[in-house]
């Protein structure tokens, strides 16, 4: 898998460009769950090739690609995207026809963060263009607009202000290294033409940066979530320069942030898509991924494709023990609705936080040896009760998994087990200082 804060820019060599601090506030790492929102003009298609991967290579993967999101460049290439468009659609329509056939219902956006808002989410990004270069607010750069064409709305807008009248914090997606509607590459078929086939001249960086300034001017997004890279012609100085940006966010936003996905280097939050993380790390990172194996929604994944409430919630605790964030993807269909499929995991996942909320909201991992025999799918999270001592959270990713035997110099500081998904009953050993170990028992099922 890429990981993107390896990837710098061509300012690496001295003079280097002065970026500022970029470090992750403090809102980030206690917020711990976030919603992505990928909806746009592939959620009319809303297929991707998901039925048999088991014949999938390196060669073809990119013509099979997994991501509905990807349709507009799945499309151009010989495969079962392009022969199911064609039989569905006709030969002659094109991508961006999806422009004016895309409908969106009134209130999709406050649908969408009311899910959020019952997930236990406490942040929301939607993407506001993606590589398909479809902007969906009303951008002055570009007729090719969800204002402008088939929704004839500003949907950033609306997104914006139910975020923020749902007390969350808003972030935004925006694909710098792409927009396909203004460029003339052949279809990308690897990850190294993912980097190499990309607009890198002044006027595709000019471009990105008045757009990624309206953005910043009038949403004001704690967040600034980019994609893949951002054009080397703006990595340098000047008005326009990815710096300059970096610094104009932050005064609008002070305890504002980035991810690690410009290409330059310096980053903010470290992103890690579709990887299971081994151990816990040093910095703080994002875990992102769909509920299924896309980010837009494809109509044909099913269950046997997607996380259900039990495993969204194993998730979710084995990235906060290893100091990350989820940040998990909602995909909508075309009109704004939720899959079942979806809605459902989200909602378990609210009901648990619900009741175990103290475990992860504002906690940090605990680095120290807590276990003296610790048996596999245990995590712990380190946090504060409500007269500010310090609680060690011991969760149960598996709950035939006990019992847990903790030290003694920390079997007071356990503040709740949590079997995931479920109650346990909690039977706490000696007093610290004890010689022998505490053990905790949890129901065996």
């Amino acid at each position: 898998m890429i990981s993107f804060d390896d990837r710098h820019g061509p300012d690496d060599a001295a003079p280097a460009t002065a970026y500022p601090d970029l470090a992750v506030p403090d809102w980030y790492r206690d917020a711990k769950l976030g919603i992505f929102v990928h909806w746009g003009l592939y959620s009319v298609p809303a297929w991707a090739d998901v039925l048999d991967r088991s014949d999938v290579t390196a060669e073809n993967a990119y013509a099979r690609h997994q991501y509905a999101e990807w349709y507009a460049n799945t499309v151009r290439l010989d495969g079962p995207t392009r022969q199911r468009h064609e039989q569905r659609f006709g030969v002659g329509h094109s991508y961006e026809d999806f422009a004016d056939d895309w409908h969106p219902a009134a209130g999709s956006a406050e649908g969408i963060v009311d899910l959020a808002v019952r997930a236990g989410a406490r942040y929301l990004v939607p993407t506001t263009k993606h590589h398909d270069g479809f902007c969906l607010w009303g951008s002055a750069t570009t007729p090719f607009t969800a204002a402008r064409r088939g929704p004839g709305r500003d949907l950033i807008a609306e997104f914006a202000a139910a975020v923020r009248e749902a007390g969350l914090r808003l972030g935004l997606y925006y694909s710098g290294a792409h927009d396909w509607h203004v460029s003339d590459f052949p279809p990308l078929t690897s990850n190294d033409e993912l980097f190499a086939l990309r607009r890198n001249d002044p006027a595709f960086a000019e471009l990105a940066a008045a757009q990624l300034r309206e953005l910043i001017d009038r949403f004001g997004p704690d967040l600034l979530w980019n994609d893949i890279d951002w054009p080397d012609a703006g990595k340098y100085d000047g008005r326009d320069a990815l710096q300059q940006l970096f610094r104009e966010h932050l005064a609008a936003v002070p305890d504002g942030m980035v991810n690690d996905r410009w290409g330059v280097p310096v980053h903010g939050v470290l992103t890690r898509e579709y990887q299971d993380i081994d151990a816990v790390q040093d910095q703080v990172f994002e875990s992102t991924r769909g509920l299924g194996l896309s980010f837009g929604f494809n109509a044909d994944e099913s269950a046997e494709h997607a996380l259900d409430g039990a495993e969204l919630i194993r998730l979710l605790v084995d990235v906060v023990s290893k100091n990350g964030n989820l940040l998990i993807n909602i995909g909508p269909r075309a009109d704004g609705s939720i899959p079942p499929l979806q809605a459902t995991a989200l909602e378990q996942l609210g009901e648990w936080l619900g009741a175990h909320g103290a475990t992860i909201y504002g906690t940090r991992p605990w680095f120290h040896e807590a276990v003296a025999t610790p048996p596999e799918g245990v995590r712990f999270t380190l946090g504060e009760t409500a007269e500010g001592q310090r609680a060690l959270h011991v969760l149960l990713l598996d709950p035939s998994a006990g019992p847990v035997e903790l030290a003694p110099r920390v079997s007071a500081a356990v503040r709740e087990i949590a079997q995931v998904p479920g109650e346990g009953q909690v039977v706490l050993g000696p007093e610290p200082g004890a010689r022998t170990v505490a053990v905790v028992t949890l129901p065996l099922r």
